[in-house]
């Protein structure tokens, strides 16, 4: 029986290998096309979902690496799940297959780092629940759940259902995922078609940063085995049900979790523009490697939004002061000059703009659906002292307003952002306004009212429902600080609520 020498990560270490024909199954595993500066974590978390490794080499010269695993029952598992969802590091997609050698072992302790991190990660494992009784099968308990649960500590950046989804489909197919706050943090709870997904996702990912510095992964599995997904909407989504509504989520949903309002709140402001973040390391073996993180640039912390496809015959840069001041204290707005279809749009913080893209990217706005994306400007710039009247008419510095929903602190306003939808939240109304002349003062506007409804306990709000979301969005435009009396004007946002 000939033997073959490789060399491990060093390059100087040699091994003495048996051979057998590639294709009989084996327990040691052959791993191909790995980026070049892969960790030894990396690399062991795809396979310690499946059982413990015994021994590990890294040939980072040639981008390969070689596994053992504790049994040939894990390694077949292993390579049958890879064969059907291939595993990537990094986004790199990776290869594995048998080896040829039926067992490694080294002459001397020069991997020692290697062995070192493998004992770590085997532990951890076995202490986090992953692997089955005894440590030597498969790896997947009896009882767990496609289901994780998901808390996000140090959210310095926001982290929004396509962000979920993005990281974590790549361990398998994600059929569902509901995002809510509790205790003042960050959670989500996300559903893998399979129990292994979730064993690969969890081995992967805890303890791990979404962006530099921030963002942590804690993960666990959930006592549920399937979540109850009412409506499809950024907070959650059914990926198997593209027929769900886009309405709010109930309380009572059977999860039983406490979700939260809907927007601005999920999401409290926790960096500005012009302040420099400070991020402290977070401890971990996973996230203590610089090269060990998901890859992910961070969301831009410029808080300018590009609004495209406007209706330049319709659109000012009051309209849309008003239009994108429901979802944040708009700074400045900016309309092209040599292209008024675009805009530019300025945020008070960038979480604000996150919010206002959400909501509006895709709404139709004057008979135009508006694209609504994050913008590469830091700052909308005022007009210089040359610049003609027109160009100085299209741009509007909103700083100093009146009409800023959100510049007190802890204000109710940041409970109350809701989608657009037919159906309007007024307040601020003087008891002298009657419901005949709310009503006038709509349809004198252009807009035919389907419903109307005071609140009973508080007269000063009501609901009007309009006859779609466009002619919503242009009601509210029009009509959001209207003056009902000398010294009371009327109060507009989108309801969560219908008639």
């Amino acid at each position: 029986m000939s033997s073959s020498h490789l060399s491990t990560v060093d390059g100087t270490d040699r091994l003495c290998v048996s051979e057998r024909a590639q294709c009989v199954p084996s327990r040691v595993l052959h791993l191909r096309q790995l980026p070049p500066d892969v960790s030894e974590q990396e690399v062991l978390s795809l396979a310690l979902p499946f059982g413990r490794v015994s021994q590990l080499i890294t040939l980072k010269t040639k981008n390969q690496a070689f596994l053992e695993m504790a049994s040939e029952e894990a390694a077949v598992t292993m390579v049958n799940y890879y064969t059907s969802a291939t595993p990537s590091i990094r986004s790199q997609p990776v290869y594995i297959q048998y080896s040829t050698h039926r067992e490694l072992k080294t002459d001397n302790m020069t991997n020692q780092r290697a062995q070192a991190t493998l004992q770590a990660m085997n532990a951890g494992a076995v202490h986090s629940g992953n692997m089955a009784s005894g440590g030597e099968g498969r790896g997947i308990a009896p009882g767990q759940s496609p289901v994780l649960r998901i808390i996000v500590e140090n959210l310095f950046y926001p982290v929004t259902l396509e962000v979920l989804q993005q990281i974590f489909s790549k361990f398998g197919s994600v059929l569902k995922i509901i995002t809510f706050t509790r205790n003042n943090q960050f959670q989500a709870l996300l559903q893998f078609s399979d129990t292994v997904h979730a064993q690969h996702a969890k081995a992967t990912l805890d303890g791990q940063n979404i962006y530099n510095g921030c963002c942590t992964l804690r993960i666990d599995f959930s006592k549920l085995s399937v979540l109850n997904v009412k409506y499809n909407n950024d907070k959650s989504r059914d990926f198997t049900r593209a027929d769900l509504p886009s309405g709010e989520l109930e309380p009572a949903a059977t999860f039983g979790v406490a979700l939260p309002p809907y927007g601005a709140a999920a999401f409290p402001p926790t960096f500005h523009q012009h302040t420099g973040l400070s991020m402290a390391p977070v401890p971990g073996s996973l996230v203590s490697h610089p090269r060990v993180s998901l890859q992910m640039a961070p969301p831009a912390v410029h808080s300018v939004l590009l609004v495209s496809n406007l209706n330049p015959e319709n659109v000012t840069p009051h309209c849309l002061f008003i239009l994108f001041g429901v979802y944040g204290d708009v700074q400045r707005v900016k309309i092209l000059f040599n292209k008024k279809e675009n805009a530019l749009v300025q945020m008070s913080d960038a979480t604000q703009a996150q919010l206002a893209m959400s909501h509006l990217n895709g709404q139709r706005l004057h008979g135009n659906v508006i694209r609504v994306t994050l913008s590469k400007h830091p700052v909308v710039q005022l007009p210089r002292g040359g610049a003609g009247q027109e160009e100085q008419a299209l741009t509007r510095d909103f700083s100093g307003s009146a009409l800023h929903r959100f510049k007190k602190p802890g204000s109710k306003n940041f409970n109350n952002i809701f989608p657009p939808s037919a159906t309007l939240h007024l307040s601020n109304i003087p008891s002298s306004v009657s419901e005949e002349a709310l009503k006038d003062l709509f349809s004198l506007n252009g807009f035919a009212v389907k419903a109307f409804k005071f609140f009973q306990k508080d007269r000063k709000m009501a609901l009007m429902q309009l006859a779609s979301v466009e002619e919503a969005i242009e009601a509210l435009i029009a009509l959001h600080d209207h003056q009902l009396d000398h010294n009371q004007h009327l109060r507009v946002s989108f309801s969560k609520s219908t008639i």
